[in-house]
């Protein structure tokens, strides 16, 4: 009896905390509006959420023996972008993450907060649905993005600095798809394939990549963000190759469009993204648009011109 009226405080205590938290469980415009459940559950914790940034494949992917669990139809891992499971500074890092939200989505056009931004992530760049928000899965991401700010503060300043290059600045002309291949055989296809199907963490699919695919099946699908040209790039230029990033801008440039010109999985109904059209970002790869450039241009550039036209639009 002793024993059961302990496990009953513990969980308790982790409801509660979770509650005071956390706040009253919420619908979300990215994700089913549920009935709430009373309690939130015990595995709601940080470390469980660290997990399933660095094994998403497995802990949440299509080989995952719960079929209820199964959210996400690629085999990637959100850590396959947000290295070290976000909490190294620099690139796509998550020390700060929470700082930037609630915030307004142009490409919702409402305001968001960093739920939704997961529900985003789950959706997109890792092909797959939305994680009910009352889930020990939302709760445990969510937790464990927000201790990262903690330890973003904890840090002394020579840690706080990212160890990268210069950031990448686009070329002013076309990226051009030939030389990215190019650069991809001779700098990417080592760890990721020469046909971009990546390098699996063991011999069971379901364990997910060491190195991800960059397009196929098990990939990011076009309504991600790594899915334009320029985020690509930029990514590409402060973190590849890894451990020894050394990319021109020229390079990260032309094996951006190179990848994202390959096959990978259509996300349904892009055309509602951004009501507002004057909103979205100049290298969206899916129309419709507030201009007359071609889908080819949005594409691979140039982008200067696009920019300059929405600079000379907002201005008054």
């Amino acid at each position: 009896m002793t024993v059961v009226i302990a496990a009953c405080c513990v969980v308790g205590v982790v409801v509660v905390g979770a509650t005071l938290r956390y706040g009253a469980v919420r619908p979300s415009a990215l994700a089913p509006a549920l009935t709430p459940t009373l309690s939130v559950p015990a595995i709601a914790t940080e470390e469980y959420g660290r997990r399933l940034i660095a094994q998403t494949a497995e802990l949440l992917g299509p080989d995952q023996p719960d079929a209820n669990l199964r959210y996400i139809d690629s085999r990637l891992n959100c850590g396959s972008c947000h290295l070290s499971t976000g909490n190294e500074p620099g690139t796509l890092t998550l020390l700060q993450v929470t700082e930037h939200y609630p915030r307004f989505s142009g490409r919702v056009g409402a305001m968001t907060d960093i739920e939704d931004r997961i529900n985003e992530c789950m959706q997109r760049s890792m092909n797959g649905t939305p994680l009910p928000m009352d889930s020990a899965e939302m709760i445990a991401m969510a937790a464990y993005l927000r201790s990262l700010g903690a330890q973003y503060e904890a840090m002394g300043a020579a840690q706080k600095a990212p160890m990268e290059p210069a950031a990448f600045n686009a070329p002013s002309r076309k990226a051009d798809v030939g030389a990215g291949r190019d650069v991809f055989a001779e700098k990417c296809s080592i760890c990721h394939g020469e046909d971009g199907a990546g390098l699996l963490a063991a011999e069971d699919r379901g364990k997910g990549y060491l190195f991800p695919p960059l397009w196929g099946p098990d990939s990011f699908n076009n309504g991600a963000g790594m899915h334009r040209v320029l985020t690509a790039a930029r990514f590409i230029k402060a973190r590849m190759p890894l451990g020894e990033a050394d990319l021109t801008d020229d390079q990260a440039f032309d094996v951006a469009a190179y990848i994202n010109d390959q096959p990978r999985p259509q996300m349904p109904n892009l055309e509602r993204d951004y009501p507002d059209l004057s909103l979205k970002r100049i290298d969206s790869p899916y129309g419709p648009f507030a201009d007359d450039f071609p889908i080819e241009q949005h594409r691979f550039g140039p982008f200067q011109p696009i920019e300059a036209y929405y600079e000379a639009l907002a201005t008054p």
